[in-house]
Parts: C-alpha cells; structure tokens; sequence
C-alpha cells in the first residue's frame, strides 16, 4: 500500500468491519402501528413491523412467520393461537397487516415474530410483544357526557371545572382499563393520583368530526374503597383561539366521558360510568387558557378531592350532555408529554429593572417554580422569546397572547407551582412580585412536545453549522405540538399546511413523524371541503371567518393533502397512508384542474395564493429580484401535485387513474413552458424561486435544462444571497446541487450576514426565524407578525442530511429498503456524519478529510441493500483491505462522472482513498 502511494496511485480503501461468518440474527423492536405495545387502538387491521439485528453482511429476510396468542403463555408454546401466519416467503419486515380474525373491543393480544435469513437458516422467537384494541363499536359507549351548567361564548378565560365519584371493589381484580375524553382539556385521576403522563389529552382534532378518547391501564391504581375524578379546561375547544380573538369556536359547554372497565379474577366484570351520580366544582385554577397562561389561586386547593371519603356535599350535581359518541376515535399520534428540563444560564436584572432567567434555549412548556411565602403573595411569571436592543423584556411579538401565569400562595412552606392546561414558547422568564431572594434553582423550564422519538443526527466540522441542526430540530420539537403549528408564543400557534408541507422530508429525518402526521391528516381530510378546497389550517378554525388568510386552497398550503402523504410513504414505505389519503389528493387535485380550466394555469385572478411567503425584500417596490409570479408557482404546484397523484394512484392500482393524471400533468406542463418559459429557457419570473420550482418539479424541457440551469446558478452569483421565501427556500440548495453547483449551494449555507441561514446565529438564535430579518444586525426586532420560532426556513436540514451528509432515500424504494449513499463534500468542510433511525434500523453516513486522505464509514441495516458513490475517486487505482479487490468485487464497481459507485449489502464498511479531487 505505501509503494502504491509513493508512486502516485489513487488509493481506495474498503475494510470490512464485520465478519464474514453467520452469526446468530435476533429480531427486536417490535411494532404495532409505529408504536410499542399500544393500548387503545382502533385500526382493525393493524401493521406490524420489526427490526433485525446481525453481525452477518449481507443479511436479508428471505422469509418470516408471525404468530398471535391471548396470553403470553400460550404464545410461546404455540398453542391455542389466534392466528399464525405459517412461513411467508417475504423479505417485507415493515407494516405487515394482520389478517388474522376480527378482534374483540378491549381485546389483548399477544404476538411474536421469527425469520428466515438468505441462507434460508431460521432465527429464534422473537420476544413477546402486545397491543390491545379499543372500543371499536360506539355502542359499547355506556358512559354519558356530564357538564357543569356553565354555558359560554364570553371573551375570557373561565375557571377549570373538577369533577369526581366513588366506587368500591371487592374482589381481586385482574384488570382495570379506562377510555376517557373531554370537550376541553382534561387531567383523570384515580385515588389521588393522575392516571398516566400524558398532557393536553384528548388532544386537538377537529372536534366536530373526530374527537380522540385515551385508554389507560388503572389495574394497580385501584383499591377497595375509590374515588376518581378529572379537571376539564377550555383547552382548544372552549378557549381563546387563532389570532381573531375566537373563543367557544367548538362548543359553549366543557364535558366529561369517563369508562372505567374492571375484570375480576373470578371472570366477572363491572363497569364505572361518568353519570348523573358524578359531582362538580370548581377549583383553584381560576383562569385557563392556551394563549393567555394560568392563573392559580392555591388557597382554594381542596385536599383529597381526588381520594375517597373527600367531603363533597358543597359540589353540586351534574348535569348529562347530549353530545355524539360516533365521532369518537382512538389516538394514532404519540402523545404530549413533559420530555425534559432546562435549568436556566442566568438570573439578570434588565435595565428597566426586570428580573429576568435566562434559559438559553428556546423552548415551549412552561416554567415550574418553587417559592416560599405568606397566604395570598401573588407570584407573576412573563414569558418571552427575546429582550429587545437595551436588554428589556420583549413581548411585543407576542400580540394579543399574554403569556403570563399567576401564582397565588397558601402560605404553608415550600410550594411548587406549574400550570396545567397552558403552555407558551419562550427562552426568557419574568418574575414578578417574588417573596425573598430568587436563585437559580427556583425556576425549572419544563419542555413538553408530541413524545416524537429521535431519528436523525447530522454534525459536521462547522460549529456554526451544527447550531443550525440543533436551531432546527428545537424548532421542530417546539411546534409539534399535536399538530405542526407555524409559531409556539403568540396568538395563533395553528396547524399551517404550508409550513408543515415544505418541512415535511425534514421533520421525518429528525425525528419518528409517520404516526404524527397520520393523526394530522386525518383531520385534513374532515375539514377538506366537498369540493376539494382544502383550507390554510388544519384544524380548520378559518372557514367563514374574514380576510384573505381564511379562503383556504392557497398553492404549496393545500398541496400539503398531496405532498406530506407522500413524505410519510417515502420515509417509511407507509402504502395505507397513500390508501386512507387517496380521496383526499385525488379532491385536491381534481379541484385546482377544475379552477384552472381550459388552458391549464392555476390562475391567480381566479383564486387567492400566498406565493412565495416572505420572500427576502419582496415588499420593497424598489427591489424586484425576489418577487415571483404567484400564477407561476400555482401552476408549478399543480404539475407537481398531479405527478404525485399519478404516482400514487399506479402504486395503488388505480389505472384509470393513472391515464387521467399522467395526461394532466402533461397538459399542465405544456402550458406552463408555453406561458412561463422563453425559447431561451429563461423564466419570466427570473428569480432564485422560479427556477428551483421548475427544475426541481421537472418542469423545464429536456433541451433547456441547462439554459435554465446557468440562469439559476448566474441569479444566485449576482446577488450573492438567497431571496427566496416559504416555497422557494426549500429547494434552492437542493436544485442548485442537482445542477453541479455545489459551489454555490454551500456559499449560500455559509453566508453568516443577513440574508442567511446562519446570520440568526450570530444574533444569540437557537429556533429559526419566520422572516430572514426577525431581528436587525442593531437589535431592532421587527413588529407585528414576527416569529423567533418558525421551523420552515429549517426545511434546508433535507439538503443537509442528502448532500453534505450523503444519506438518501431511493423513490423507487421507499422507506430505507435501499439506500443510496452519496456525499458532497465542500463549502470548507473536513467532516460530516449523517446518521438516521430507519424502520430497518440504523444507517451512518460519516466522511472525513485529513490532511491528504477521505475516509468514508457508511452503516447499512440488515434487511436493506445500498448503492454507494465515492465522490471523486477512480476505478482502476483501486484497492481492497491493501490488495487488488477480487473479482466479484471488481464487477460490483463501476467508474462514473461523479466517482466510483458499488452496490452492498448490509454491514459496517469503511473506505478510505487520496482525496485529491476532493474540495473541503
């Protein structure tokens, strides 16, 4: 090797870090519907997926049998099964439906799962997992709806309502499992304990379409003597909601529906009902509101309210609600929780004389205080995302949103204070009215977010590029928050489709998004009108109300009823996704062809666009060079939609669809070069957008692909800077590497001076910003509409992980099954790893240059093959573990433009070569 060196050779490395014997294969991470051992679900036929691991290369599944039992013990002997699979020659390791019988409502099961590996050698069982239906049939429902007789459309926040009963047990109980709801926010507790840890359940859906119940097993809360009980607030249902000032947009009245199912030991069953025997009051929380914050008065804290023997004769009577129990439906997205705590950096005095903490991160939660006084100090907390230019409390972005919790105490010792049915988005924390001397360790920032579990980890050689990661993954967390809002702190916080569209592919390297963004469209498609309108939020709590923001079907908003089920089966091969959705891409589609007419052009005059959202400087009448025709990127959505819709209906048989779509995609193309490109292939619309709609959507002809192409990258070198806004932002890097300008794509990454991705990092960001300019290079903010947590200008993360980190999905193969790896170095960069949690397991995507030499680990999982694209490296200096590759291996290597490509299997693998033709 050193004597090939010394005469020049280019050298290429591959050690092979795992063994070639067979080794002994487990399978793990059993799944059912994307989440372990549920509890409570509705799907009838629910997908089971697991992992493999090996320390054999090359391992695929050639076969795999599942088998279902009631218990675990007649699992594991084989005995007495629901259903069992037999062998089924398969290499599918990823939603496997269960076609066994139909499941009971409530009914456990138990399954496990063994394979077969490509030498045919079989594995051992899998360990047991579960998953347990919930109630599938409404008539099951004999709890009733209770209410307080507190009816209201007031413009203010109401006082939290407590609701409570007792029961008793007398036999040994072998089960206990509860289904609960609300119309509001709700908190269950059982002998004075909170059932489960779950936050802003049921959840926010479309109330009058579909509201979630949750199911929790109660088996070992439950004693002989019981009370339970529930606080129930406005919430999204009854609060204040959306920047108009709504309140009561679902319903004027709070509600309760609690079942409690117990099974005994002897075989027999009982059931606790929400009933006209329940009691109601109301309690300390005396305002509860989303936006607005809490207000606590302990003092009116009823002791074992929640326990049995609690002196109730002051609570009043219930009153029965009549409300449906057909909408009703279990959770599929992951729950809200409390994921962790922040302490803060520092506690500041401001130089208006503020006390303000100082957490260091943006977050959304909310703050827990510990304090010490006298009966009736009231402690106010204040809640911001920045101090303004002279190092003052900022609020100003907040509008009408108050953000402000009120804590009065009792006065016995230490207390400890975190509200219940609020939250709000914030790194700053005011402190108000503090008896004693405030520390450090009083204030604890407690982040909550959907419990999205971590997938994607992308770090390079550039600090400043990794705050951006970390600025984009808070940014995701902070606003999945049981829909994708646009901003977590001010008065809005709505489920965006525009935003939550473009960051899509991002969010899904990130974190575990396909049960998330299931539940979401879910409501997509019920607040989709009949005549495939869909509207700009989701929930829908626009419809009717005035302004252009309320029309709904805006181009690259509504295109997430398209784009974002197409994501999900990308990212995990979820084909059922494209199943449920399909009525609702097809409405969408079929709507803009008909708005569009004879001559094809998503046409502005006839329907309202948002464009290229806060693109750089748009509103300047003296700058044009970011102001894209709106028509044009309508039109461009319309064609990308519609190759989409094709798309999915070939993958879901739907052939006469597929003639349909494909030929209006064909229309739509025409029309669009017609109209929208010159004989030059220049764009009417010349901007940095424009051209990464186009080229990105396959949208220039195929003889003006380069034309168009230098247009872009010379648009780009004029202004030095990105101009592009929410649509265009996206793609710009990507379409720019897709054309070979590399170059310029990390020029624009780097760029530290506004307009970039990393100018809010120089000005103390750790979110992204709504606008390019959120905050001046002098610390003037912005007023108005101004947002320091907006996650879509992050959507670049997907060009981060793709390109510089190498790691990519293949369209033909979705969901990891086969994985191509191919990474760009540049832009001054030594190093990259790219690293992701697929449904298959882990992949690693790690380059690095060295003084001379690119080293390159890539991590395949077992049950998936890749392609991989040595960037720069030469075929016939090539060498294997320090000696000419053999050759079988020879024949799996091929010289390309863009270097040398091989195909593998899966392992641990490390190449190393020269990397002359390497820029970092």
């Amino acid at each position: 090797m050193k004597k090939a060196i010394q005469f020049g050779f280019l050298l290429v490395c591959l050690t092979l870090t795992t063994s070639y014997s067979l080794k002994k294969d487990e399978v793990v991470k059993l799944v059912c519907e994307y989440h372990k051992n549920p509890v409570g679900i509705d799907v009838e036929k629910p997908r089971l997926s697991w992992q493999i691991i090996s320390e054999s290369q090359n391992w695929m599944q050639s076969a795999y049998e599942i088998r279902v039992a009631d218990s675990k013990k007649e699992l594991q002997s084989g005995k007495n099964l629901i259903w069992s699979s037999g062998k089924v020659e398969s290499d599918q390791s990823v939603n496997v439906v269960y076609v066994g019988p139909a499941l009971k409502s409530m009914q456990r099961v138990y399954w496990q799962v063994r394979v077969w590996n490509n030498k045919n050698k079989a594995s051992s069982w899998s360990a047991p997992a579960f998953w347990e239906m919930g109630i599938l049939d409404s008539s099951l429902w004999t709890a009733s709806y209770i209410a307080m007789e507190d009816i209201t459309t007031e413009k203010k926040s109401h006082p939290a309502q407590y609701f409570r009963n007792e029961f008793k047990t007398s036999k040994p109980i072998k089960s206990a499992k509860v289904q609960v709801t609300a119309l509001g926010l709700y908190e269950l507790y059982l002998n004075g304990k909170k059932v489960g840890n779950d936050l802003f359940t049921p959840g926010y859906t479309t109330y009058n379409k579909r509201l979630q119940y949750q199911t929790y097993d109660v088996t070992n809360m439950l004693q002989t003597n019981n009370a339970i009980g529930a606080i129930v607030g406005d919430g999204w249902y009854r609060g204040n909601i959306g920047w108009k000032g709504d309140y009561a947009f679902y319903g004027k009245q709070l509600g309760l529906l609690v079942q409690l199912n117990i099974n005994y030991t002897d075989g027999t069953s009982e059931t606790v009902v929400s009933n006209g025997d329940w009691k109601a009051s109301y309690g300390p929380i005396l305002e509860s509101d989303i936006y607005n914050g809490e207000l606590y008065d302990a003092r009116l804290e009823m002791d074992g309210w929640a326990e049995s023997g609690f002196l109730d004769d002051q609570w009043t009577k219930v009153q029965i609600l009549e409300h449906s129990k057909e909408i009703l439906a279990a959770p599929q997205g992951p729950a809200v929780k409390a994921i962790e705590e922040i302490k803060p950096k520092e506690l500041i005095t401001t130089p208006k004389g503020e006390i303000v903490f100082n957490l260091g991160q943006n977050i959304v939660g909310w703050a827990r205080m510990k304090v010490k006084g006298k009966a009736g100090d009231k402690v106010t907390l204040k809640f911001a995302e920045v101090l303004d230019k002279e190092g003052n409390f900022y609020t100003t972005n907040l509008r009408a949103a108050k953000a402000t919790d009120t804590y009065i105490l009792k006065g016995e010792g230490e207390e400890v204070f975190e509200p219940h049915f609020t939250n709000h988005g914030f790194r700053y924390i005011q402190v108000i009215d503090y008896p004693g001397d405030l520390s450090l360790d009083d204030i604890t920032g407690v982040v909550i977010h959907s419990d999205i579990k971590p997938t994607g980890n992308f770090t390079t050689s550039d600090p400043m590029i990794n705050q951006l990661q970390s600025n984009i993954q808070w940014g995701q967390k902070d606003n999945f928050l049981d829909i994708p809002t646009d901003c977590p702190q001010r008065d809005e916080r709505a489920g965006w489709t525009g935003d939550a569209q473009v960051f899509s592919m991002t969010a899904a390297y990130n974190f575990d998004v396909a049960a998330f963004y299931t539940k979401w469209l879910k409501d997509l498609a019920l607040d989709q009108h009949e005549n495939g309108l869909v509207p700009n939020v989701i929930p829908d709590i626009l419809t009717g109300a005035k302004g252009v923001a309320a029309k709904g079907g805006a181009t690259g908003w509504a295109d997430a009823a398209v784009i974002i089920p197409w994501t999900v089966y990308q990212s995990y091969g979820d084909k059922r996704i494209l199943e449920e959705q399909y009525e609702s891409m097809k409405g969408w589609v079929d709507y803009m062809a008909k708005e569009s007419g004879d001559d094809y052009l998503w046409n502005n005059n006839k329907h309202w666009h948002w464009g290229d959202w806060l693109a750089f400087d748009a509103n300047n009448p003296a700058y044009n060079g970011s102001v894209t025709e709106k028509d044009l990127i309508a039109t461009a959505y319309a064609y990308y939609s519609t190759t989409l819709l094709s798309k999915t209906a070939a993958i879901l048989g739907k052939t006469k669809d597929v003639d349909n779509y494909k030929a209006l995609k064909k229309n739509i193309k025409e029309a669009f070069v017609e109209e929208y490109i010159t004989p030059n292939g220049r764009l009417v619309s010349h901007t940095q957008t424009a051209y990464a709609l186009a080229l990105s959507f396959d949208l220039i002809p195929e003889n003006l692909i380069e034309e168009a192409g230098a247009y872009f990258a010379q648009d780009v070198e004029k202004f030095g800077h990105l101009t592009t806004g929410f649509l265009g932002t996206p793609l710009l890097c990507t379409t720019l590497s897709k054309i070979g300008r590399d170059d310029l794509a990390f020029m624009l990454l780097n760029r530290k001076e506004f307009p970039s991705w990393l100018y809010p990092i120089t000005m103390g960001a750790t979110t992204i910003w709504e606008r390019w300019d959120t905050q001046k290079p002098d610390g003037t903010i912005i007023e108005g509409m101004n947002s320091f947590n907006h996650y879509s200008y992050g959507a670049v993360g997907e060009w981060m992980y793709n390109y510089i980190g190498g790691l990519r999905i293949d369209p033909e193969n979705p969901g990891y099954k086969h994985i191509l790896f191919h990474p760009h170095p540049g832009g001054g960069l030594t190093s990259a790893n790219a690293e992701f949690l697929s449904v298959y397991g882990k992949i690693k995507s790690n380059w690095e240059i060295k003084g001379n030499d690119f080293s390159y680990e890539i991590v395949i999982p077992a049950n998936t093959t890749a392609t991989i694209t040595l960037p720069e490296a030469e075929l016939e200096n090539t060498i294997l573990n320090g000696r000419k590759p053999k050759s079988d291996v020879q024949k799996k290597m091929k010289q390309t433009d863009d270097g040398v490509v091989l195909e593998l299997g899966s392992g641990t693998y490390q190449f190393s070569y020269p990397a002359n033709n390497l820029k970092s």
